[in-house]
């Protein structure tokens, strides 16, 4: 062989390798693919995924099933093979990271917010539902999560409902910021929380921020909470968080209290946080959840408004309708009608 015909060999055989290893290395995005659905009215964990205790509960038919998504954790990442594979699918997203994640984000930091966030919402859908049965609320501040390498860590616990801050009564969000105003890194603070009915006064010696080494913190997330006159919970596998079910979870919450089925015996999908106002508010990946819907056979798809021009691009099938839902009230409204009658006219996304 001359020398000629080795050295262009060699140069194959390094391009080649150049390709492989290419292929391989990590790109600065995420995919957000299509994940499972969990119908909220029925017992996947086991037992029943609503439970009340303390008022008359009806049995009901049909789904009420909210939508999530599979995302590129933080600390994994996507190779470039990978990237191109998922933008030549319909039903997955490719996302740059920084849209997605901090710079600092981390997979425990995102599993302690999005469990937070999952905390906040069935709150505030139990909330709702309540409020819109009659009921009047009183409103206070709860833990929703604790960081898990946080100050507070051992200390306080989810759902502890926190009565004073440093000598400061707390009634909002606001108010932990204005009690925690002055407090150095390192400083004990004092809190007082309700705990299993019980008072308790427990001191927590604060850290520093991580983006700002001169603010105190106490390493939890807090969020609103409410007084019930009975016991609502909402069960869920403990691998999905965040906030998107909020509009799913205060439907079937309504539905277990009241007479007759609000589906209608049929398979009912969507996604939207929900205020205390009871307002829908936007979700992320509503294409992948779309998509995910398909399978579960659902015959209404619930869109917040803000998402309709991207729920517009999806293809669902000719059996599912895209329903928008501005509010809870306008999505119960929309389920009485079609369970009165499925061929009637429902609220649309604009075109």
């Amino acid at each position: 062989m001359s020398r000629r015909s080795v050295a262009s060999l060699s140069a194959v055989g390094l391009l080649l390798a150049l390709v492989i290893a290419s292929a391989q290395m990590p790109v600065p995005y995420v995919t957000v693919a299509p994940g499972r659905t969990v119908d909220v009215l029925g017992e996947e964990t086991g037992d029943p995924a609503v439970e009340v205790e303390g008022r008359r509960t009806f049995p009901t038919t049909g789904q009420i099933r909210f939508t999530t998504v599979s995302i590129t954790r933080p600390e994994s990442a996507v190779s470039l093979v990978e990237a191109l594979s998922a933008w030549a699918r319909d039903d997955i997203a490719v996302v740059p990271r920084e849209a997605m994640y901090p710079e600092r984000s981390s997979d425990t930091q995102e599993r302690t917010e999005s469990a937070a966030q999952m905390v906040t919402s069935q709150d505030a859908a139990a909330a709702v539902a309540l409020k819109e049965l009659g009921y009047r609320l009183p409103s206070y501040v709860e833990v929703t999560a604790v960081s898990p390498d946080g100050a507070s860590k051992g200390r306080l616990r989810t759902r502890d409902r926190i009565r004073s801050l440093n000598g400061v009564e707390i009634r909002s969000a606001e108010d932990v910021l204005e009690a925690m105003d002055g407090v150095r890194p390192g400083e004990v603070a004092e809190v007082v929380v309700v705990r299993d009915e019980t008072t308790r006064t427990i001191g927590i010696t604060t850290r520093a921020a991580e983006d700002n080494r001169k603010q105190a913190v106490l390493g939890i997330f807090i969020g609103p909470a409410w007084r019930f006159p009975f016991e609502v919970r909402v069960e869920v596998p403990e691998t999905i968080g965040g906030p998107s079910a909020g509009l799913m979870f205060a439907l079937s919450i309504y539905d277990t209290l009241t007479r007759g089925s609000l589906t209608g015996g049929r398979v009912i999908s969507g996604s939207g946080t929900i205020d205390p106002s009871g307002r829908v508010g936007p979700i992320g990946g509503i294409q992948q959840k779309i998509a995910g819907a398909e399978d579960s056979g659902a015959r209404i798809f619930f869109v917040p408004e803000a998402n309709c021009a991207s729920a517009m691009q999806a293809s669902p099938p000719e059996e599912m309708e895209l329903v928008l839902a501005e509010t809870f009230s306008s999505a119960v409204s929309s389920l009485e009608t079609y369970a009165d009658d499925p061929s009637a006219d429902l609220p649309r996304c604009p075109r």
